[in-house]
């Protein structure tokens, strides 16, 4: 590899996010990308073999990572333990997520993050990114129901059941790996921060074998009045973008009918009252997690974060000004993939792909830490005591809102984001 580039393994590789940023930066040759799903592996195949990620020497191998031997994708990829310069890869998130039922390691997709661990074992990589959702901080290593939590009347959490527990356990198995040579800094991210057209948080573990402390940069967009670069918007990763034959996961008819009363940046609130409470239901009367409801997006502000089921009435991602949900090619494009990118499936395939993918732009930026870490390292700027550093957990920014609000009769824009654009 020449001095200025380094290697690069992926695993739970999903549509290419994360490793699409990674080769933006040219500072990485990707020699593989793990995946399980079969859709998933033929979209990689199809973008590297048009040349839009990776090169022809790219392995994209569809594999179980729970079911994989470390040692054999080493001999296939031929690679000793500490050969690797970076490893990365986002386990599947749904266990950890705040947003769904939350079964942490009780589902067998939360135990992901501890196979990773094993690769970290084996492959012994200079650096690795392990990206994920923020609910992961929280998380427990046995999730108690809120209605059975002792402020509703159950006893004490125990150990296990603490918020935060498992990223501890996780924390320190990864301190047992090679005589405890790895330390990590977890980043709580947000990928609007960093000029991406999307509110997005996330968490990113950056690890390494050097003691090395890594630096994750502050954030470079932020609100009107806040010195930074203004927030990238809708418009500007979709507005005048066309398409062909757009792949869309629509609305149903009826679901049609109330977004056609709500216009620009109004949501459930643009409704008349009346039809608000025959098409929410109780969820009408709820405190909380409505302004998703009926919800027609702005030109003017960030995407909301990229979902699987834009469709759904509760979490709706519906155009501007035309009655559909947006196209998969505009949420690609919100989640900055490379024109021409191509998601392969069915639209419901198709949209799962773009929706679980890691923001391009969390990629470049990561990666670009990560290379400038690594040069520093190989060249021995990099000072290793006797004692690594601990580790470290890093809050930057990464809860944005920039919310519209429904006023007067109409849908308007928070003072301190108005006019926000991309420089």
């Amino acid at each position: 590899m020449p001095n200025d580039r380094f290697t690069a393994l992926s695993l739970f590789s999903g549509a290419g996010g994360l490793d699409v940023g990674l080769d933006r930066t040219g500072r990485f040759e990707l020699l593989a990308c793990v995946e399980i799903e079969q859709r998933f592996c033929e979209t990689l195949v199809e973008n590297r073999d048009a040349g839009r990620f990776g090169s022809d020497r790219t392995a994209i191998i569809q594999a179980d990572i729970s079911q994989l031997d470390p040692y054999a994708l080493m001999d296939e990829l031929h690679l000793k333990p500490g050969d690797l310069d970076l490893l990365v890869g986002g386990p599947p998130c749904q266990s950890w997520s705040t947003a769904g039922r939350r079964g942490t390691i009780q589902d067998p997709r939360g135990l992901l993050i501890w196979d990773y661990l094993k690769f970290v074992e084996a492959l012994q990589p200079k650096y690795f990114l392990m990206e994920n959702v923020r609910g992961l901080l929280s998380g427990a290593l046995r999730h108690r129901p809120i209605a059975l939590r002792p402020d509703k009347g159950g006893p004490p959490l125990s150990e296990e059941e603490q918020p935060g527990s498992a990223v501890a356990a996780w924390i320190d198995d990864l301190g047992k790996i090679n005589n405890g040579a790895y330390r990590v800094d977890v980043y709580e991210v947000n990928a609007v921060n960093y000029g991406a057209p999307q509110l997005r948080e996330r968490v990113l573990f950056i690890g390494n074998r050097f003691g090395d402390v890594v630096d994750f940069p502050k954030p470079t967009h932020g609100p009107s009045g806040s010195g930074l670069k203004p927030y990238a918007t809708l418009g500007d990763a979709i507005k005048g973008f066309t398409e062909e034959n757009p792949v869309l996961v629509d609305f149903s008819p009826r679901k049609k009918y109330y977004l056609s009363m709500v216009p620009t940046g109004g949501n459930w609130r643009a409704l008349p009252e009346s039809e608000a409470k025959a098409s929410m239901g109780k969820a009408f009367y709820a405190k909380g997690g409505r302004s998703g409801w009926w919800r027609r997006l702005s030109w003017d502000l960030p995407c909301p974060t990229v979902t699987t089921l834009p469709n759904h009435s509760s979490t709706s991602m519906c155009h501007p000004e035309e009655t559909r949900v947006l196209s998969v090619g505009e949420f690609s494009r919100v989640q900055e993939f490379p024109d021409g990118w191509t998601f392969c499936g069915a639209p419901a395939e198709q949209m799962k792909q773009v929706g679980n993918a890691v923001p391009v732009r969390l990629g470049v930026v990561a990666g670009e830490v990560v290379a400038q870490h690594l040069t520093r390292a190989l060249s021995g700027a990099v000072a290793t005591g006797s004692e690594v550093p601990p580790s470290r957990r890093v809050y930057l920014q990464s809860h944005v809102r920039t919310r519209q609000w429904w006023k007067d009769g109409k849908a308007v824009v928070r003072a301190d984001v108005a006019g926000a654009s991309a420089p």
